[in-house]
């Protein structure tokens, strides 16, 4: 007696959503951006896009997948982890990069979809979700920076409008941004609960900004003046007096992504042990020939394969109750030591090759290295300093009080 066959099982829903990234992907990324940087990520130039670069971008916006777990009916993807998971895995297959990035992104548009109002949602998230649109961040002030909630820029209340003075500075990209999310203050009275978050227009009259040059030769920060600039009352994200909570919110999200925690933590540039054989030569067994080199480089190594795997556990269990949390300094005071710890060995990799400015004799990536290590002392200060972290990482985390 014939059998009837056993019905087939349905396929995996992850797989079908594989095979749709791999033809989307095949039918929208030029194969000719292999490898190249996302522009509007960069604080050290504006945004310059080829055709082909914008078309990417376009496409990646009006799909969502910019940034895929935002929420869809704001411009995002609307993915499960898992689904974004497999897309960053497909990307990076076929060497393609996230060209919708920037502080809208790392920063303000999680912490917007979290405390801003619907219309707030509405009409800043779709933008910041299609790379349309540059925001920079209003914090630290002359006498500001570690103690943040010293800030003395004044939002004045003015019935339908804030009339904003003062000065902030370090604020990165702020020649090229659009709009600014800024901390004031609205009450003199109290140091943190007279903090507001504000919304501000970068082209509104009475915003001035003067870039500030670096050691590495970039300017990409910025000293910012507010004279007598007008701020709708509807630009204010949560209530007057809820900024302090709300700037530290968005301060966990920026640890996060200045350690690397934010992406599947890549870490970009050549690799070590092949930029170790072409200055300093390999042995016979195609090893690096210097055996200390290549002993510190595989620590190096280690240690970031470790953080990197420590960062994914810790950033899957904060999604799971709810976001970021003080975790974030641990992950932003390792991943900027280890950033700065590869730089310092590229340098010593490279030898004479390494310490060029300008001038012949020297590759443009051997200049690039020198820069890129000049401006990575920046990075255990800018975000809250390591000292910072430090005291925030004893006191919240470990339960160091101080006692009196």
């Amino acid at each position: 007696m014939a059998t009837l066959a056993e019905p087939q099982t349905s396929a995996d829903p992850l797989d079908d959503f594989r095979s749709e990234v791999r033809d989307w992907l095949a039918a929208n990324f030029p194969a000719s951006l292999k490898g190249k940087g996302n522009a509007l990520a960069s604080v050290e130039g504006p945004t310059s896009e080829t055709a082909e670069m914008t078309a990417w971008r376009e496409a990646m916006g009006e799909k969502g997948w910019g940034v895929p777990t935002w929420p869809k009916e704001y411009g995002g993807g609307g993915l499960s982890k898992a689904q974004a998971r497999i897309l960053s895995d497909e990307m990076a297959r076929v060497g393609a990069w996230n060209p919708i990035g920037g502080m809208g992104v790392m920063m303000f548009g999680p912490t917007l979809l979290e405390y801003g109002s619907e219309a707030q949602k509405r009409e800043h998230i779709p933008a910041i979700a299609k790379g349309e649109i540059r925001w920079c961040q209003g914090y630290s002030e002359p006498n500001a920076g570690s103690d943040l909630a010293n800030l003395q820029t004044f939002a004045e209340d003015k019935g339908d409008h804030y009339v904003v003075n003062g000065q902030k500075t370090w604020t990165s990209g702020g020649q090229w941004a659009d709009k600014c999310f800024c901390l004031v203050r609205t009450d003199k009275s109290d140091k943190h609960k007279g903090i507001s978050f504000l919304l501000i227009d970068m082209t509104a009259p009475g915003v001035e900004v003067k870039p500030i040059k670096m050691i590495s030769g970039a300017s990409p920060f910025c000293e910012t003046f507010f004279t007598d600039v007008k701020v709708p009352k509807e630009n204010l994200v949560g209530e007057e007096g809820q900024g302090w909570t709300i700037g530290k919110r968005l301060l966990q999200h920026e640890r996060t992504n200045l350690s690397g925690g934010g992406s599947r933590l890549q870490m970009s540039g050549p690799s070590l042990a092949d930029l170790a054989k072409k200055f300093v030569g390999a042995d016979a067994d195609g090893s690096i020939a210097d055996k200390d080199l290549r002993a510190r480089i595989a620590k190096w190594e280690m240690d970031w394969r470790a953080f990197q795997l420590t960062a994914m556990r810790v950033m899957a269990e904060s999604k799971a109750v709810g976001g970021v949390s003080e975790v974030s300094s641990i992950l932003k005071t390792v991943g900027t030591k280890l950033g700065q710890e590869r730089s310092e060995l590229i340098i010593e990799i490279e030898g004479l090759n390494g310490l060029g400015w300008e001038g012949e004799g020297f590759m443009p990536e051997e200049l690039h290295q020198v820069r890129a290590w000049l401006f990575g002392k920046a990075t255990t200060i800018y975000g809250g300093s390591t000292e910072v972290q430090n005291n925030i990482i004893a006191k919240r985390i470990l339960g160091m009080l101080d006692h009196q």
